[in-house]
């Protein structure tokens, strides 16, 4: 089939790029704006306690006041507040009121309960308009609240600095752009360094930018179409990762069939021949391997957290698209640049290199499969065990900007000057299940049992009622900053003694960010048991089909799972034990699984469906593995590298999510790519022999690997020599 289509695209060349650049212009001319989604307790199922707390919350007190930002004042001296200060702080209060800020509610002034025991810092509460902290308009809120603030306090012994969930935002959305413009220039920069020094060639190095570039506008394009028609929901960072995404495998799938197409063009085809016959045999590897990555991202819509359900579509479509171009729009422009051209100034393109480094390392598989086995699994189960003090964390904000950001400095201060869990309080809601008012006496003991929880600091004395007298709103401060691990488990005890001890005929609900943060906590748990196992089962299928073999993918899977437990260990040895980070983002063994899992898979495919033609060509299991090593070795070996350079960018971003993110991808890649592909599977593939393709082996037996073809002159294809 794949011969079939490459020689459409030799014969429509122009045809097939015109078609790419006009659906290009076209689709991102119609795509609507794709706008980021930054509430947490969006990203669940209404089933969790925390949004079910929210939904009392917004039906017993509609208009309850829950602060969206934080002015903090302070002495520029450092000194105690004054009187003269406290009327400097009101009229900044004023001030900012009179400004008439869009989507701000209320801001209340300084009272003496705002005001911390040292008398050193001071706060005001801003309310925001419902629903207003999830539109792309609240950043520009917080930018005007904090300028004003800032503009209002000179000339007076006072800091005024802006925190709370809006100013995180406004300035994550500042790190982002860095973040994604640091990455996209390094990516690109990388590319086109890796593919100079590989082909020696200006034109081969630009070629995959421009024609990632023509095809990354469909993809973005169909995304935001898709999020539109199923309300997904974006996250700040789908858009750094899809610019990885595009460039990394679209580059991965460019090598694919650039190094097919210089071997084929030194056995002495002609230039579309090359294409036709490089399309025929790497487009079945092509396909198999971005089959395998999108199933692998679809499987995502399962997933009980709306990032990960708005995640996985998302690169599905960007890496199908990616696909579909790599055996179309490249080979197109392929057959349309003569090859002297396209390999200038160098000539070595002409000559078939000895390979002695990977034809070494063949050799070696040949020779000594069991002790290769053996030592690249033992490496991979080495590093393993360093996943098991894993230890995941929930400060988002903390990790995703750097410790000077403002909102990150008034952060730090509220939970020094007051509670670490005055930032942002749990709340205890109770209401009555017959529709009677709450009793006011029993709520009071209510009260007091809560403030017995371990990790509670302090619990509200009064709590507030709704004018039905039906729910009543508790606040509970927690000792330990609501994003901690600590006041998560917190949780599990306030939970416990709000349900049992709630006074008879009411229900109680915790709600909160702190147990929006645990209900994550479960979620993941609950996605890790359902996502992974479908996801393993369905790219098992597909390389079943790919193979024709239900033995290979046993162990091919075992190989990318011991990848996977060897990249957690990794990540967690050199963050938690080397930095002494408190634990790793919740998130990144999704990312891991994403992109290790995932993307690494191709690089086994290729080799495994290299392997698996020179055993067709009649090659002993030895011998073919050996074959597979020095001819496919080189393949992986590049694409490997660009992709684990590529996501090393992410470390140019300057916070620890993405660090985090970018460290642990670029070492699973190249545990995939230099252990797993180049040694650990074609070994057991060479130990396991032919039975490794049961039941096809009997088609190796009667050498069933498709032949080239070559293209003649009514452009009718026909059997060519092997070359």
């Amino acid at each position: 089939m794949f011969h079939r289509i490459g020689q459409f695209v030799v014969r429509r060349a122009w045809w097939v790029i015109v078609a790419w650049i006009v659906a290009a212009i076209a689709i991102i001319g119609s795509a609507p704006q794709l706008t980021a989604q930054t509430d947490e307790s969006s990203f669940l199922p209404r089933h969790y306690e925390s949004i079910q707390a929210s939904l009392v919350q917004e039906k017993a007190f509609p208009a309850s006041f829950t602060p969206a930002a934080i002015l903090e004042f302070e002495r520029t001296d450092g000194g105690k507040l004054t009187a003269a200060d406290q009327a400097d702080m009101n009229k900044v209060v004023q001030g900012l009121t009179d400004k008439h800020v869009a989507k701000v509610e209320k801001i209340l002034p300084v009272g003496p309960q705002s005001i911390s025991k040292d008398g050193k810092y001071a706060l005001s509460m801003i309310g925001m308009e419902k629903g207003a902290m999830q539109k792309p308009e609240a950043a520009d809120s917080a930018k005007a609240l904090r300028e004003g603030a800032k503009e209002l306090a000179q000339g007076t012994a006072l800091k005024a600095q802006l925190g709370g969930q809006v100013a995180q935002n406004l300035d994550q959305q500042d790190s982002s752009k860095l973040a994604n413009a640091l990455i996209g220039i390094g990516t690109i920069v990388i590319i086109l360094l890796t593919l100079g020094i590989i082909f020696r060639s200006p034109i081969i190095a630009l070629l995959p930018i421009l024609s990632i570039f023509v095809y990354s506008m469909v993809a973005n394009g169909l995304i935001a179409d898709a999020s539109k028609a199923f309300g997904l929901k974006a996250d700040n960072s789908v858009s750094a990762i899809l610019i990885i995404v595009l460039f990394g495998v679209g580059t991965d799938y460019f090598l694919f069939l650039m190094f097919r197409y210089r071997e084929r063009l030194r056995a002495g085809d002609d230039r579309k021949t090359a294409v036709v016959n490089a399309v025929g045999r790497v487009g079945e590897a092509i396909a198999s391997a971005a089959g395998a990555v999108i199933v692998a991202f679809s499987v995502l819509i399962l997933s009980s957290l709306g990032m990960f359900t708005a995640l996985g579509p998302s690169l599905a479509i960007a890496v199908g698209v990616t696909a579909i171009a790599s055996v179309t729009l490249v080979p197109a422009i392929l057959s349309l640049i003569p090859e002297k051209v396209l390999f200038w100034p160098s000539k070595a393109w002409q000559r078939e290199p000895k390979n002695a480094r990977f034809a070494a390392f063949g050799r070696t598989v040949e020779r000594k499969p069991t002790l290769v086995a053996i030592a690249s699994g033992a490496l991979l189960v080495i590093f393993s065990l360093g996943s098991l003090g894993y230890q995941g964390t929930f400060d988002l904000a903390s990790g995703s900007m750097p410790k000077t950001k403002e909102s990150m400095v008034v952060q730090d201060t509220l939970m020094k000057a007051f509670s670490a869990g005055a930032a942002d309080p749990s709340h205890v809601y109770v209401t009555t299940e017959g529709g009677g008012k709450l009793d006011q006496a029993a709520l009071t003991g209510y009260i007091g049992e809560l403030g017995k929880v371990d990790g509670v600091a302090q619990v509200a004395p009064k709590p507030t009622m709704s004018t039905d007298g039906t729910t009543a709103d508790i606040t509970v401060m927690l000792k330990d900053a609501p994003a901690t691990n600590k006041a998560i488990d917190t949780i599990d005890g306030l939970r416990k003694v709000a349900h049992g001890s709630a006074p008879e005929g009411t229900k109680a609900y915790v709600g909160g960010i702190t147990s929006i943060y645990k209900d994550i906590n479960t979620a993941m748990a609950r996605d890790y048991s359902v996502v992974f196992p479908i996801a393993a089962l369905l790219i098992m299928i597909i390389l079943g089909l790919l193979l024709r073999s239900v033995v290979a993918p046993w162990y091919l899977m075992a190989a990318v799972g011991l990848g996977f437990g060897a990249t957690v260990g990794a990540t967690s040895l050199l963050f938690q034990h080397v930095q002494h980070e408190p634990g790793l983002m919740f998130m990144l063994p999704m990312f891991i699984y994403l992109f290790v899992v995932a993307i690494g898979t191709d690089y086994n495919i290729l080799m495994i469906a290299r392997l698996r033609e020179e055993a067709a060509e009649g090659h002993s299991p030895r011998k073919a593995a050996a074959l597979a090593v020095q001819h496919g070795g080189p393949t992986v070996a590049a694409a490997g590298s660009i992709l684990a350079a590529t996501f090393g960018t992410m470390l140019l971003a300057g916070n620890s999510l993405f660090s985090e993110i970018g460290f642990s991808v670029a070492f699973g890649i190249i545990v995939s790519a230099f252990v797993m592909s180049l040694f650990f599977t074609p070994a057991l593939t060479a130990l396991l022999g032919r039975a490794a393709w049961w039941p096809g082996h009997a088609e190796l037996a009667g050498h069933g690997s498709a032949p080239d073809l070559k293209v003649v002159e009514d452009d009718r294809l026909e059997p060519a020599g092997r070359g």
